[in-house]
């Protein structure tokens, strides 16, 4: 089994290497590939040293299995014809193909065999925030049908990547220090701030990230289920939390929820606000699991209940699902 990683210098590329390692996933050879900022640069990856590979139009995806890609849409659709020329299963962790009718969109809790379809050589991860609220509402979905979700996130700096973080971390400190704030990878100033807009705006008012919420959910669910969101910055470092509102067939009472999510795969249940228990961003990130609390019924529809969530968005929200993807078609023997 030999893997490749695209975009390892990256938040995502890095725990790439992590999530494997901790998971032991089953290789021979391992191949890091980069930007020209990033070739030539060292990871120790279980013990041993690997310089990353300047990613070019060539061969040198011949005898890669599988390739994890996380460098943006755009390298993702540049490279994706020299990733799977040769058979590569391309587990892509960019925007470029979550759409494409020939490209399965997986979250493994909620649709792990679309990955066995796959036309194209390639598999889509779906968006963060996407990925963790499916992950929760699976297990709902069994109990009764779910016409309508109503969702605000409170998306950390990490979601915009390494750089995002440092730069709020440098704000912070710029601040207390009096210095002139810098404002590079968000619009404003998150610093002792939240943003309403991720991404950029879309004609009906509504950002591509909030777009993307309404059709992901809708492909990776097999359903017609209509999605609201609105999606919100927030100046904490690491891991997303998401206030979520469901509309079901039937109406499902809290008791039902909770014991649903306590037994579905991926999530953790952390709900007793009797003694100030619920899931919080500082207690999630580096975690595996989605952790949901507040679940209590919705005042303002009979149908309908409400509750909270909080994860990791590197690692569930992109790196592990991907890894748990090629798990999956390890364990089938759906690699070439």
């Amino acid at each position: 089994m030999n893997v490749a990683i695209v975009g390892a210098s990256g938040a995502v590329g890095q725990e790439f290497l992590r999530v494997l390692a901790e998971r032991d996933f089953p290789m021979d050879n391992l191949v890091l590939f980069g930007s020209k900022r990033s070739a030539g640069t060292k990871y120790t990856f279980k013990g041993k040293e690997y310089e990353v590979k300047l990613l070019q139009h060539n061969d040198d995806f011949k005898d890669i299995d599988i390739a994890f890609t996380s460098a943006g849409a755009g390298t993702s659709k540049e490279f994706a014809a020299d990733i799977t020329k040769y058979g590569a299963v391309m587990i892509d962790n960019s925007s470029a193909f979550r759409m494409d009718d020939d490209v399965p969109l997986v979250v493994p809790e909620c649709n792990a065999e679309d990955a066995l379809n796959r036309p194209r050589g390639i598999i889509a991860n779906p968006n963060c925030t996407t990925i963790m609220m499916v992950v929760v509402l699976q297990p709902l979905e069994q109990l009764s049908h779910i016409r309508r979700i109503h969702i605000a996130s409170y998306q950390s700096a990490s979601g915009a990547g390494a750089a995002a973080m440092a730069e709020l971390q440098e704000q912070y400190r710029q601040i207390l220090n009096g210095e002139e704030v810098t404002v590079s990878k968000f619009p404003h100033q998150l610093a002792y701030n939240v943003i309403p807009q991720i991404d950029v705006f879309q004609p009906n008012g509504y950002t591509k990230e909030e777009m993307k919420m309404f059709n992901e959910t809708r492909k990776i669910m097999h359903s017609d289920v209509k999605c609201s969101a609105m999606c919100v910055r927030v100046s904490s470092l690491r891991a997303h939390s998401e206030s979520v509102w469901i509309e079901t067939e039937r109406p499902i009472s809290v008791e039902e929820a909770r014991a649903a999510i306590a037994a579905a795969p991926g999530v953790t249940l952390e709900d007793d606000p009797d003694n100030l228990v619920y899931p919080m961003p500082m207690d999630t990130a580096g975690k595996d699991d989605i952790y949901v609390g507040r679940i209590r019924k919705d005042l303002a529809d009979e149908n309908g209940l409400t509750f909270w969530l909080s994860g990791d968005q590197i690692r569930k929200g992109a790196a592990l699902n991907a890894v748990q993807i090629a798990e999956y078609l390890v364990k089938t023997g759906n690699v070439k």
